[in-house]
């Protein structure tokens, strides 16, 4: 049996939608002679990033120019939906950067899974992945929206680095002092 809900019949002025019509219009009009514009023209225009506001998981590179992840995978283990993938690869042992561990064969983030929930960025022990302020991408296929390892250093850039972790590697290997 169905239920009936009873409602308050609309009075006159409610069924000829003018009173709310004169409302609307009077919003208009102090917006557009008395107010602060509340819109955008964009992407011309962008609205300012709230401090804080996590974008676009990128991978960074060192101020020297060289890969900071080394494919430690906890990125890709900590991922609640599962976005990162990682395959790990060596480096060549006549690479300037041979002291270095490993770096990424490949690194794809699917963007469509990310939920920017920056996990990732938070136990990445070399600061390697980093949450930009990009927060529009686009696409007109599903493999248009993964960012694959170039896409990501591309957006990532290089940041500074305080640590210099592999010079001074680089230096206790070369003195004999060190693990490799």
């Amino acid at each position: 049996m169905p239920i009936v809900v009873k409602r308050k019949p609309l009075t006159f002025l409610e069924k000829l939608y003018i009173p709310e019509i004169v409302r609307g219009l009077t919003v208009t009009f102090r917006r557009m002679f008395f107010g602060e514009t509340v819109t955008l023209e964009y992407p011309e225009q962008r609205p300012p990033i709230p401090a804080g506001y996590r974008g676009v998981p990128t991978l960074v590179r060192d101020p020297e120019g060289r890969e900071k992840c080394v494919s430690c995978q906890l990125c890709e283990f900590v991922c609640p939906p599962k976005a990162i993938r990682i395959t790990p690869g060596e480096i060549p042992a006549d690479s300037d950067y041979a002291h270095v561990e490993k770096a990424p064969k490949e690194f794809d983030i699917d963007m469509l899974r990310c939920i920017y929930c920056g996990m990732c960025q938070e136990v990445c022990p070399e600061e390697a992945i980093w949450l930009q302020n990009q927060y529009s991408m686009s696409g007109y296929t599903r493999g248009e929206m993964v960012n694959n390892k170039a896409k990501l250093y591309e957006l990532g850039g290089t940041l500074p680095d305080q640590h210099f972790k592999w010079n001074k590697k680089k230096e206790a290997a070369e003195n004999g002092g060190g693990h490799h």
